[in-house]
């Protein structure tokens, strides 16, 4: 049960998007317009209509009503649509009469992130846990596949229906392909926890980029990295995890990470099979959360995304790190918005630390790496060490292990050292060299 690979030979499909919404308080705004629009670009799809319908009264057989399904059902035919999406939630038995009265396919807003998800996977990581989210939404929507056998009659005995058996044959066959890959998944679990203990070994700090998707995180993490990561103006442009090394002006090299957006309405069967790529996210010693403050919908965005690392959170029994905001494209904001962007930053100066940016222009990056590093470094203490030239292991450890900020040489081969070291730090300090640590180090004010 594969993903279908697309033949770049053949023209993209055309498809129409239809938002459905019943309060007036739940009318799509103009920012979930273009995110919809957005979805279909990211599909590789041309898109022939797109609108937001007041469904009234929905229907259980088509989510719906008459005169709104007539209308799509001439549209679908007026531009030659080869596809129909719903960005709300269907029903496998809405999804189904859908397809039979429009006469093409009919994806629901899960199946179109699971979509684009199946085209933006590279490694083997992304497409193993994009197989295990498709197959728990296959599975309960294999109705739609068998809805034409004979599902309810009875057989002699212990016999079902043929219907009833094809069914169940199919939901064994999927169960056991998700066992297989969740097995998959956890040993990739394990190698991601093996890594990230050689991480925190090797005293290498980890900053996570999270935010809501096409909030300008790729771009920012290829401004503070020099990677070329793929960064496009589209939904779901970054899926697999990437790490490269960041140089903090003081305290040197540490990891930074970029991740999977967040999405709204993103299922639960989806957190979980990326759980392997997200826990990355929740080992770090500070989150950084990029916004997009240029967008309307910038603080249900911002809702959507705790919503999400809550969740994670509370799946994996795992504390949140300490958080920073990252409000990004102020290049695209005009003066007066800057000025209340400015003043909200200083109201909410002493709940959260919120840094303005551009990641285009490169605007407000330096003092964002000053933020990390401050950030980073608290809790950590300055010592002086006295080593002879009889130190060489003790010299090499520091430079390994510890920030490093000083060095000074006598003429007798002896050096004195200003390093900053952690409690823990320190206390593998004294594990490996106590004499050293009880007599050479003095702690500085």
């Amino acid at each position: 049960m594969k993903q279908t690979p697309i033949d770049l030979d053949q023209p993209p499909e055309k498809a129409g998007i239809i938002i459905p919404w019943t309060q007036v308080a739940d009318r799509p705004s103009e920012d979930r317009m273009e995110e919809s629009s957005g979805l279909v670009e990211a599909l590789g799809c041309d898109l022939m209509f797109l609108r937001a319908e007041q469904v009234r009264k929905p229907t259980p057989g088509y989510l719906l009503s008459g005169g709104l399904l007539e209308r799509l059902e001439e549209d679908v035919k007026a531009f030659g649509c080869s596809m129909v999406i719903i960005d709300a939630a269907l029903t496998p038995i809405q999804q189904r009469n859908l397809e039979k009265r429009l006469g093409v396919k009919v994806i629901d807003r899960t199946g179109l992130i699971l979509e684009i998800f199946g085209l933006r996977a590279r490694t083997k990581e992304g497409t193993l846990q994009v197989e295990l989210a498709r197959l728990l939404y296959e599975r309960s929507r294999l109705v739609r596949t068998w809805t034409h056998l004979e599902r309810q009659r009875g057989g002699s005995g212990f016999l079902g229906g043929p219907g009833e058996t094809q069914l169940e044959a199919d939901k064994r066959m999927i169960d056991r392909a998700v066992g297989r890959l969740r097995r998959d998944l956890a040993d990739v679990q394990r190698t991601r926890r093996v890594q990230r203990e050689g991480r925190k070994r090797r005293d290498r700090l980890i900053i996570a980029l999270v935010g809501y998707t096409n909030a300008g995180k790729s771009t920012l993490f290829n401004r503070l990295t020099g990677a070329n990561v793929m960064a496009k103006d589209m939904p779901f442009a970054t899926l697999d995890t990437t790490i490269r090394k960041i140089e903090l002006p003081n305290i040197g090299e540490a990891n930074l990470i970029d991740t999977v957006g967040f999405i709204s309405d993103l299922p639960t069967h989806l957190v979980d099979s990326f759980r392997a790529t997200l826990e990355e996210a929740l080992s770090a010693d500070l989150l950084i959360h990029v916004r997009d403050r240029s967008s309307a919908s910038d603080e249900d965005q911002k809702q959507d995304v705790l919503k999400v690392l809550k969740q994670l959170s509370e799946l994996t029994e795992t504390p949140l790190p300490p958080m920073i905001e990252v409000w990004n494209k102020i290049d695209l904001v005009d003066s007066e918005t800057r000025l209340g962007l400015d003043a909200e930053k200083d109201r909410i100066a002493d709940e959260l630390l919120a840094l303005p940016v551009s990641s285009i222009s490169g605007e407000g990056t330096a003092e964002l790496l000053l933020a990390i590093e401050a950030l980073l470094d608290q809790g950590r203490k300055r010592f002086r060490a006295s080593l002879t030239h009889k130190d060489g292991a003790l010299r090499a450890w520091l430079h390994e292990h510890s920030q490093v900020e000083d060095e000074v040489f006598g003429d007798m081969g002896d050096a004195e050292l200003c390093v900053s070291l952690t409690k823990d730090e320190f206390g593998r300090l004294a594990a490996r060299f106590p004499e050293a640590a009880a007599t050479q180090f003095e702690h500085m004010e």
